[in-house]
């Protein structure tokens, strides 16, 4: 339907008709409105001035010459003024006069049509207007955009206290603000105009980035020029800035000038290579982090795998007995000396080498350019020897070692980290091999290290399916060789290895913390069977039970709470349990063993020294700790009647426990000649194989029964 005198409903380009002929009129607005224009009509000059002024007007169809020859004026109002953009005019003419088309044209007329004319050739000619006005309508946003970019830069540049330029590249010359030369700490007069007093100064390593930006900006690739650097100031010292700019175009849209600013962000890339470094560094030694050595780790793997010739070697240290410098001097002690071991650890390196602390006192060093082991462990040696030379700690020396694992590159890794976990096994060897030593990697350490594993994910499933299980082995008073109590043992039920002793997974539960759950349950169990026996069983005094206690379960602060709860549950008395603690455990968390043996001995819990005269060689402890038994270890007992030093450590410990009034206990007793010895040397008490084996709970009961008895043999009585 046709708009006459009004505006159609679409929503396609405005579009104003002007022209006094109905005729032409009529047929424009029904060829606009098919096309999805939205039509306004004009008969007068002065009502199509007004739509000019007001509106926005795409596309102006004109009658020329109209109403008495307005249609220059009306063209000369568009051309002059208007709102918005100018409309594209199309002025149609009379085929009979030629000098129309002419006139028309020279007024401003984008394009003529004549009239009268077929449908089909008015439609040909609007599609060519159409195509003329989308190119227009095209041109004209990316001035816009351009005006904005110049906009928002213009405001940038005015706020901030930046270097600003101007360079004419038709002139080739550049103007620099007097801030700008300041950042480059030049004068008014020291910088001249040549582009080169900027481009020549640029970082060699940035020259490529910024002339790239720079030429995609000026051949129209990006709105705006951006470009982080380095310039090179007066003084040979580099300064990083960020130049921005925007090009000026001409019609062809070459660019003939750009102008822009220079802004000093020295200080901001300072914070960010600080906060890089932080990041990547360990704060307290400065060395490399885990995270910076992996990744260095991880880039000389891959040359590796490059090139067949190249080969490396990872150091992985740990410092032995570092716990003892944090319990006996204190933490900040103890930072000292890792600050100290990291320097002499870089001085004993080559530059090619990367050392980092991993944490705690754990350190790796990965050696560049190594060929073979024997180059690993000359520098283990080295560092070895660097590190027996005392360091001054807190005003006192202090000695420290490490424990060191090497694992040499080649082709069977084919993950850089894997190189890693295999020094820190090897490094698990040489500590177990007694400290202050080196190992190097081997498949076989792997193995063990992968049944390791395996041992520990068994140790948890025995946990849930409660695959433990206590014997119990008899403690025999020698006075008259009667049973005096038991020694809680644990022992694993393993579904396909069959019964396993404590010696083949203690040491994994202790270093996976599983020590603790299985020492509440052995405590439990052994003191339920005890409150047994002792219904069972009316000796006097109660039959005891000796329990026992890891490092790990002794640190824990409810112990003593969970002893008490397990004694009420089974209605014993605490005189009537042993807990054996060894010297290490005591003097290892010395700071932490008299509030807890106060606590436990408040619950009338009796105190063993395990394995006594293995450990630390001083007896303080034994007058500063209430400490009830000394536990005489087997590796004394078993040679007592053939080695002259055993026997008389031996007899040392048993007149030092009479003379304290201690009781002593002698483990290992596995013959009669064992036996007479001890009697001989008046021991009060003694297990062993000559006695029994470790018997489960109702094989224990089966020998309670029987009241045995193991008398001395003859020549050892006193008469």
């Amino acid at each position: 339907m046709p708009a006459v005198g009004g505006i159609a409903t679409t929503t396609g380009p405005n579009s104003l008709i002007f022209a006094e002929d109905e005729a032409i009129r009529q047929i424009f607005a029904d060829a606009l409105n098919a096309r999805n224009h939205k039509v306004q009509i004009c008969a007068s000059s002065r009502k199509a001035l007004r739509v000019l002024s007001g509106s926005r007007v795409d596309l102006l169809i004109i009658q020329w010459p109209s109403l008495s020859g307005v249609g220059t004026e009306v063209c000369r109002h568009v051309g002059a003024a208007g709102t918005g953009r100018s409309p594209l005019i199309l002025a149609v003419v009379d085929p009979a006069d030629s000098n129309q088309a002419a006139e028309a044209i020279a007024a401003g007329a984008h394009d003529v049509a004549t009239w009268p004319a077929a449908r089909h050739l008015l439609d040909a000619r609007l599609r060519i207007m159409e195509t003329r006005l989308q190119a227009h309508s095209e041109a004209e946003q990316a001035e816009s955009s351009r005006r904005a970019a110049e906009d928002r830069f213009s405001l940038t540049a005015a706020g901030a206290a930046d270097g600003l330029w101007n360079w004419d590249l038709t002139a080739n010359l550049v103007e620099f603000s007097e801030r700008w030369k300041e950042i480059l700490g030049y004068g008014e007069i020291e910088i001249g105009h040549d582009p080169a007093e900027w481009l020549s100064r640029i970082h060699p390593e940035d020259s490529r980035l910024v002339r790239e930006r720079l030429d995609g900006h000026l051949r129209g690739r990006t709105p705006i020029f951006e470009a982080e650097h380095r310039l090179r100031r007066k003084d040979d010292s580099y300064r990083w800035v960020v130049a921005r700019g925007v090009a000026a175009r001409s019609a062809g849209a070459k660019a003939h000038r750009i102008a822009g600013s220079l802004t000093d962000v020295s200080a901001r890339k300072a914070a960010e290579e600080q906060l890089l470094h932080d990041v990547s560094h360990d704060p307290l030694t400065g060395l490399p982090n885990r995270a910076r050595f992996m990744d260095r780790l991880q880039r000389v793997f891959e040359r590796a795998k490059r090139h067949s010739g190249s080969s490396f070697a990872v150091v992985f240290l740990d410092v032995d007995r570092f716990k003892l410098v944090n319990d006996g001097l204190g933490h900040i002690a103890g930072d000292h000396l890792l600050v100290a071991i990291a320097h002499r650890l870089e001085e004993s390196l080559r530059p090619v080498d990367t050392v980092a602390r991993l944490g705690g006192d754990e350190f790796a060093i990965l050696l560049d350019d190594v060929q073979e082991p024997r180059e690993a462990t000359l520098v283990a040696e080295r560092i070895q020897k660097a590190l027996h030379l005392p360091f001054e700690v807190g005003g006192q020396e202090v000695y420290a070692t490490v424990s060191t694992g090497i694992a040499q590159h080649g082709p069977t890794y084919q993950k850089a980290e894997d190189l890693l976990r295999d020094a820190d096994t090897a490094m698990y060897r040489a500590k177990a091999m007694g400290r202050d030593r080196y190992a190097v990697f081997d498949r076989g350490m792997h193995e063990k290290a992968v049944a390791a594993l395996q041992l520990e994910n068994d140790l948890r499933r025995a946990l849930d399916t409660k695959a433990f299980i206590v014997h119990y082995q008899p403690i025999i008073a020698l006075v008259d060789g009667r049973i005096v109590g038991f020694e809680a043992l644990v022992r694993w039920q393993h579904p396909r290895r069959g019964l396993v002793l404590p010696g083949d997974f203690v040491h994994v539960a202790e270093e996976t913390g599983l020590i603790i759950p299985i020492d509440r349950w052995v405590a439990g169990e052994a003191c339920r069977q005890l409150r047994a026996w002792q219904v069972q069983f009316r000796h006097n005094p109660p039959l005891t039970m000796s329990i026992n206690v890891s490092g790990a379960q002794f640190m824990q602060p409810d112990l003593p709470m969970q002893i008490d709860r397990i004694l009420r549950e089974n209605g014993l008395w605490g005189s009537t349990l042993k807990l054996e603690i060894t010297e290490s455990v005591i003097m290892e968390k010395a700071r932490y063993t008299g509030p807890m043996l106060e606590h436990l001995r408040d619950l009338s819990i009796k105190l063993s020294i395990d394995d006594f005269g293995t450990g630390y060689s001083s007896l303080s402890y034994l007058r500063r700790f209430e400490i009830d038994t000394l536990k005489i270890d087997s590796s004394f007992v078993s040679k007592i009647t053939h080695d002259d030093e055993s026997s008389e450590i031996v007899r040392t410990i048993i007149t030092l426990a009479h003379n304290l009034g201690k009781d002593m206990i002698a483990e290992g007793v596995e013959t009669a000649s064992q036996l007479a010895k001890l009697y001989e040397m008046d021991c009060s008490f003694a297990q062993g194989y000559y006695f029994s084996r470790p018997l489960g709970a109702d094989a224990a009961t089966k020998l309670l029964a029987t009241d045995p008895r193991w008398p001395p043999a003859p020549a050892a009585r006193r008469g």
